[in-house]
């Protein structure tokens, strides 16, 4: 689903059963696709039905790439349904396993938030960003702003004075509405308000609110431009000479990736992504399509699955972040020399 699709004409039972015959096609992806689909069982309120789903991804055969993320989504939908010693017992592990990546972090310490257990969520935000971040002074990395925001937010509740990560915090919040405002515990009583003017001023947090949440879940659906390596791409124009106007040389199609999300950024296009081809891969979309591979219009169709089968990386890549076209070189010293 995407995040512009309202809530009310998504059946999403139908979306999940959807996700899992995907994930069913293309098993190197049913993590990212069982993720969603569970998602979706959530939301349709089977809640067993998506705790099957992470069951069923935690006891998989093969590693995960985040299994730490599967189980705190896990824990956070069995403690919404009753299930809080197991949830408890699920989100000590996750903290004891100290994951490298921010989501389980924020999943685990949300779902505490969620329950008045605000000591120990912001203990949480605070394990999170102390691993992840450490003593570091310079920009944190986009994944890591939303336990900023969350320990914010917290600490806002417990009436704790701010700190260096709270001013952190602040000085990466971009919309109009402060953080300090956003997550004022006393927002709730203006709610109850009679007067229009306060009425109206929460209706405007509101939607401060609301879009930094449809920038943040928009994430996973980029535009997507398609990247071939260059064993890949030799071996897909030999295959497939009618390919070669599309991909005259290696360096043109480097600088034509390039210059194409450049221009889609200069037009406003937000969530701009990159997908990298394999030929059997493509060939593989090909016979699903009852198309041949040598047909040039097949290819913005196989970069679209690929992303929404999670496969593309966000560009342009963070501060410090290696080039997307794999040279081994920084982005801002590679293609990204001239932003």
């Amino acid at each position: 689903m995407r995040p512009d699709t309202p809530a009310e004409n998504v059946d999403h039972n139908a979306e999940a059963a959807r996700l899992e015959r995907t994930a069913g096609l293309y098993p190197e992806d049913a993590e990212h696709l069982l993720t969603q689909a569970a998602a979706h069982r959530e939301l349709a309120g089977d809640r067993a039905g998506a705790t099957a789903l992470y069951d069923r991804l935690l006891s998989s055969s093969g590693p995960l790439d985040n299994p730490h993320l599967v189980r705190a989504l896990k824990a956070s939908n069995l403690w919404e349904y009753g299930h809080e010693a197991e949830a408890r017992a699920i989100i000590d592990g996750v903290r004891a396993a100290a994951p490298r990546h921010a989501a389980p972090w924020v999943i685990v310490a949300e779902s505490l938030e969620s329950h008045d257990e605000l000591e120990a969520a912001e203990t949480t935000f605070t394990e999170g960003l102390d691993l992840l971040l450490g003593d570091s002074t310079g920009e944190p990395p986009q994944s890591t702003h939303p336990l900023l925001y969350g320990r914010h937010r917290v600490r806002r509740m417990l009436g704790a004075a701010h700190d260096d990560r709270d001013r952190l915090a602040d000085t990466l919040h971009t919309s109009q509405v402060s953080l300090d405002e956003l997550h004022d515990p006393k927002r709730i009583w203006s709610l109850g308000s009679d007067n229009p003017a306060e009425l109206e001023a929460e209706i405007s947090r509101l939607r401060a609110e609301l879009g930094a949440y449809r920038e943040a879940l928009s994430r996973p659906f980029p535009v997507a431009v398609l990247h071939w390596p260059s064993t890949e791409m030799t071996e897909l124009v030999s295959a497939y000479p009618a390919l070669a106007t599309e991909y005259p040389s290696r360096d043109e199609h480097l600088a034509t990736i390039e210059a194409s999300l450049r221009e889609l950024a200069a037009s406003g296009t937000p969530n701009l992504g990159i997908v990298t081809g394999t030929v059997p891969s493509y060939e593989a979309f090909a016979a699903s399509e009852s198309a041949s591979p040598g047909d040039t219009s097949l290819l913005p169709q196989y970069a679209t699955t690929l992303a929404a089968r999670g496969r593309a990386v966000a560009w342009p890549p963070e501060r410090g972040a290696g080039c997307w076209c794999g040279s081994g070189r920084g982005y801002e010293g590679c293609h990204g020399s001239a932003m």
